[in-house]
């Protein structure tokens, strides 16, 4: 027989323990053999205790079977300290004075902060504006009216030449600038805008060839330096109603067709044909040749109803604050004017001009046979 049959058959004390550390719970006497808790501790087994009572109570706890559940909300707990003798509680202790912070001097207003400064707006171009080298060219070429052509200082190299070239052979008005005046128009513009005419002009022979269609005396409407589209809009239409056969502008220092005159007149430039000039002191110079009478409308001139406004007749009328120039007066064969009542001592040019209008036309009509 092996000399290891008696370990087979009787379990060690390592064994016993082990089982008795599974099969034991709390609560539970472990038959007299010390547990792992009892092992760990120290401690060996307490004749009729409870192992874990017995390492509780080594560990300095009151053991579990002498355990009292903790008094309630309301119940006086024996085990807890009693307050020593003189003490108040908090709610009775005499209350320290609150302490108030000193209040602060004026403080100065906080400066407002400035608005943020918004990004700048690109410009919108306008309807008529030609904006870039090639475009300009092809209007030109094309034979597109061109009321007139901004360069840029200092660009007038390359093709900006060649265009130049071709713009002052069509008589088209050429003027130097900053730079900054085109970045103000037009973005990306090369140096070079150009402002295209909102309608296409007539000549000058076109309008007389009207008058003789018509069987009509020349009725004919001169503009001397007026700048404002809206006054030159109205102009039209008024001389349209009026039967005037054109109306005629200066190329330079004046407005033309562009399309705020052009909305102004209220669709009447599609009946009425607008010519340019280069020179209107010229120009009254051939009308005076082919026998059409020419007046301006100034200020110290004669009234209009004392005046023969009868037969072929061209009324000048002047810019809006300086009104007909000099060379262009000492060129009429006469000075109109109209009565001024009131404290103001002028009309705008567009109301002007309907007043005597409408006197041609009455002096016509009253020179009718009835």
């Amino acid at each position: 027989m092996p000399f290891y049959k008696d370990f087979e058959d009787k379990p060690s004390k390592r064994d016993d323990w082990r089982d008795d550390a599974r099969t034991l719970r709390p609560g539970q006497s472990n038959g007299g053999r010390p547990s792992h808790a009892a092992r760990n501790q120290g401690g060996m087994r307490m004749p009729g205790r409870n192992v874990e009572d017995h390492t509780m109570e080594r560990a300095g706890f009151a053991p579990r079977s002498e355990y009292t559940p903790a008094p309630r909300r309301n119940q006086v707990d024996a085990r807890k300290p009693q307050p020593r003798d003189g003490f108040e509680p908090r709610s009775q202790r005499p209350q320290r004075p609150s302490y108030s912070r000193p209040e602060r001097p004026d403080r100065p207003e906080r400066p407002e902060r400035p608005a943020p400064v918004a990004a700048p707006a690109i410009p919108e171009v306008p309807e008529n504006v030609l904006v870039g080298r090639n475009p300009i060219r092809e209007a030109i070429r094309s034979g597109h009216d061109i009321e007139k052509l901004l360069i840029a200082r200092g660009e007038l190299i390359g093709s900006a030449r060649e265009i130049v070239g071709m713009a002052r052979e069509r008589r088209i008005v050429v003027q130097e600038v900053d730079r900054t005046r085109l970045d103000a128009i037009a973005p990306n513009h090369q140096g070079m805008i150009a402002f295209a005419s909102a309608f296409a002009y007539s000549t000058v022979d076109e309008i007389l060839d009207t008058a003789r269609e018509r069987g009509e005396d020349p009725f004919l409407i001169l503009l001397d330096g007026v700048t404002d589209p809206h006054n030159l809009g109205a102009i039209i239409r008024s001389a349209e109603c009026a039967g005037a056969h054109g109306v005629i502008v200066p190329e330079r220092r004046a407005v033309g067709l562009t399309p705020a005159a052009v909305k102004a007149s209220a669709g009447a430039v599609e009946h009425l044909k607008v010519a340019r000039v280069g020179n209107m002191t010229r120009l009254i110079e051939q009308l005076k040749e082919m026998g059409i009478w020419t007046y301006a409308a100034v200020m110290e001139g004669e009234s209009y109803d004392r005046m023969d406004l009868t037969g072929p007749i061209a009324l000048v009328i002047g810019a809006e604050g300086e009104g007909v120039s000099r060379l262009v007066k000492e060129k009429c064969d006469g000075l109109v004017s109209l009565p001024i009542r009131g404290h103001i001592d002028s009309l705008n040019a567009s109301v002007a001009a309907g007043i005597l209008m409408y006197a041609v036309v009455r002096a016509r009509d009253a020179r009718k046979p009835q």
